[in-house]
């Protein structure tokens, strides 16, 4: 087979990986799935996944790789710039109203995410590490209210990730079917962390 078929398999194989992962992640939990499941999902031999992934965290890393792009693509539609005003509703519910739709498109990865999370050693840290990775731009926009002027209840860093974990669990406990629709969902988070940061 030419180099350029080659290519094209291998990408259409990684692919087939990852489409096969995601819904499987949606269906049974990160945990509940083998990467044999997601091999055969995705009709694919068991050996072609180690040619891609070397475990099933790197594919999930890859994934979440994915979802980080969608949030950058989202958040480059409108303007961002560090000078964000969160004790502003009207800013901060746009925030978290594009990190909920980031969330809920892409549910199966995030329910994947929080139980991998769960089931690592909680002695290696990697959990606050991903929270605040994944916070660093509320942060920014916490610093800046921070230097403002405006008297925050606790560190930039340490209220960004709080209110990351409670989007990120919000989001991983409500199923997509559940009793609250999104808009109701973005302005009650929006309004409790609009009193906790604007007092």
């Amino acid at each position: 087979m030419p180099e350029g078929g080659r290519k094209v398999k291998a990408a259409q194989t990684r692919a087939a990986l990852l489409d096969a992962a995601r819904t499987l992640f949606g269906e049974r939990g990160y945990l509940n799935t083998k990467i044999t499941d997601i091999t055969a999902a995705a009709g694919r031999a068991t050996g072609s996944f180690y040619e891609h992934f070397a475990d099933k965290d790197e594919l999930l890393r890859a994934l979440l790789a994915d979802i980080e792009d969608a949030a950058d693509e989202r958040m480059a539609q409108v303007e961002h710039p560090r000078e964000h005003d969160l004790t502003d509703r009207e800013q901060l519910r746009l925030h978290l109203g594009i990190a909920w739709g980031v969330m809920r498109q892409h549910r199966a990865v995030q329910v994947a995410l929080f139980q991998s999370m769960v089931a690592d050693d909680p002695a290696s840290g990697r959990a606050w590490r991903d929270l605040t990775g994944q916070t660093a731009t509320l942060r920014e926009h916490l610093e800046w209210l921070r230097e403002q002027g405006h008297r925050l209840p606790g560190e930039p860093e340490l209220i960004a990730a709080a209110m990351g974990s409670l989007l990120a669990l919000t989001g991983y406990a409500l199923p997509p079917d559940g009793p609250y629709g999104d808009e109701q969902v973005v302005d009650a988070l929006t309004d409790l962390l609009l009193n906790g940061l604007a007092g």
